[in-house]
């Protein structure tokens, strides 16, 4: 194998398809991407079937632009997709039900139901399913199609089947899919409550190994459909929140990251656990042993597509002279919110006869209120003091975001020169095949484009407003007083 190694990046979005190549030193030489269109209907449900179809489109693109030399280079594989979407697979490895999506809401009751059962048995680590996990879609699936349940051969999650329509296997998964179905990360089994109290059948859980682990080869038939190399290596995936966070650079113990989508995910990096009786803090397991705490928020950038996707330039350019606006806004499109506070009747809010582009500024400002309040319950609940924030995600190539998010949290945050997941699961795939460990790769091809210092006399201007967005949000009851103070953590 010659010394200049590539190594392969997918990322399955719930919105589209990106496909780019890494080499060993860090840079992107050739990347590919596919939109679909969200509808109301594919936040229920996907067809897997059309998500290969698009990788095999993306991957051929980007084929097409490399050397002969250099795709000989390629060495490795990896997959990042949504958590929480889950595939019902038949005998033939066919799905038996399109991908049901982490969006859909319909296991809302059952996942009342798994919460229950996981605290009765005891189980240690994440018990607070919602909706959004994929084990209340199982245990929903089960009840709602009971003739197609009889014949599932296994149940898979979203990157899982990418990876297995790469290598043939669909059996083995990773530590990060793994958490919202169930999984005991501490002592890295599939509890009996789930047999026991829920009905799922042993044969259905996948074998779970850490992120970045070889499971096999690429087929001879995806190598056919796909014109990759039949050496390419294909390892365990992992989820996009923490590929993003791969991709941010944050992966040694006591480094942060957020990542400033669809919504706002923060996670980082611990040698324990982090309890949150709340549940608003779940644990990943490193693929080093570590912990990866962190949580995920239904605020965050979907707004910026949705209401600015024709003027974003401009209105970025106009908000870097309005900061700070002095308005509270809470840009949240779906009712309800899971982190960093609780608010299942939380809606979003803003000021009447704004401007669009104080609007815009003002919203940027809420999704930073949020992300520092994240923040000191982080500190609340691990005793860690975040001393610096990396960031990842679309958000963090706006400029003047990044100027507000540092200056309300009054951290240096580092911006990395490639912040998507596809680059977290490239690194991923270069993690175990190249490199010894995630952490080494992660520091060898993470490349950090700016640091953007807080400025002392807006971090001044924004401390008391940032209070008074917390006020706001007391007094509509989204985060929860009792004798006049928050609830401790």
């Amino acid at each position: 194998m010659s010394e200049k190694a590539c190594f392969m990046g997918i990322d399955l979005g719930s919105q589209g398809m990106r496909v780019i190549v890494l080499d060993n030193s860090g840079d992107i030489i050739a990347s590919a991407d596919e939109a679909m269109t969200l509808t109301a209907s594919s936040r229920q449900e996907q067809d897997p079937g059309i998500w290969w179809q698009l990788c095999l489109l993306c991957i051929k693109r980007v084929m097409q632009k490399l050397e002969t030399s250099v795709k000989k280079n390629i060495i490795a594989v990896a997959v990042s997709s949504t958590s929480g979407t889950v595939i019902p697979l038949d005998k033939n490895y066919q799905p038996l039900f399109n991908a049901i999506m982490y969006s859909d809401n319909r296991s809302a009751k059952q996942a009342e139901h798994c919460a229950g059962v996981a605290h009765a048995a005891g189980q240690h680590g994440f018990t607070g399913f919602n909706s959004s996990c994929g084990l209340p879609k199982v245990v929903w699936f089960a009840e709602n199609f009971p003739v197609k349940a009889a014949t599932i051969q296994l149940w898979i999650h979203a990157a899982d089947y990418i990876t297995g329509k790469l290598s043939g296997v669909f059996d083995t998964t990773d530590y990060t899919n793994v958490l919202k179905t169930g999984f005991d990360l501490s002592n890295l089994c599939w509890p009996e409550y789930l047999g026991k109290d829920l009905g799922i059948q042993k044969e259905w859980l996948q074998q779970v190994v850490p992120s970045g682990t070889v499971i096999g080869k690429i087929s001879k038939e995806a190598a056919k459909e796909t014109g990759l190399p039949g050496h390419i290596l294909v390892t365990a995936g992992i989820t996009d929140g923490c590929a993003s966070q791969v991709a941010s650079g944050a992966m040694q113990p006591g480094q942060w990251n957020t990542t400033i989508g669809t919504t706002l995910v923060i996670k980082g990096v611990t040698k324990q656990p982090v309890e949150d009786p709340a549940g608003r803090i779940y644990n990943h397991r490193h693929p080093e042993g570590y912990w990866m705490p962190g949580g995920a928020g239904n605020i965050g950038a979907d707004w910026v597509a949705g209401e600015f996707a024709d003027r974003v330039e401009d209105a970025n350019i106009a908000a870097a002279g309005l900061i700070p606006t002095g308005e509270m806004a809470y840009p949240l499109l779906q009712q309800g919110e899971r982190f960093p506070f609780i608010a299942p009747h939380a809606k979003g809010f803003q000021p009447d006869n704004l401007t669009d582009e104080i609007l815009f500024a003002a919203k940027m400002e809420g999704v930073a209120y949020v992300e520092r309040y994240a923040y000191e319950l982080i500190r609340r609940l691990s005793g860690e003091n975040v001393d610096h924030v990396f960031t990842a995600g679309g958000a963090s190539n706006s400029d003047v975001w990044l100027r507000i998010r540092s200056a309300v949290m009054n951290k240096p945050v580092y911006k990395m020169k490639y912040v998507s997941g596809a680059v977290g699961a490239a690194i991923v795939a270069a993690s175990k095949t190249w490199f010894n460990s995630l952490s080494i790769a992660t520091k060898a091809l993470v490349q950090t484009e700016k640091l953007v210092a807080p400025e002392k006399a807006l971090s001044e201007k924004y401390d008391g407003l940032y209070h008074t967005f917390i006020d706001e949000l007391k007094a509509r009851e989204y985060i929860k007083v009792v004798n006049g103070q928050c609830p401790p953590g």
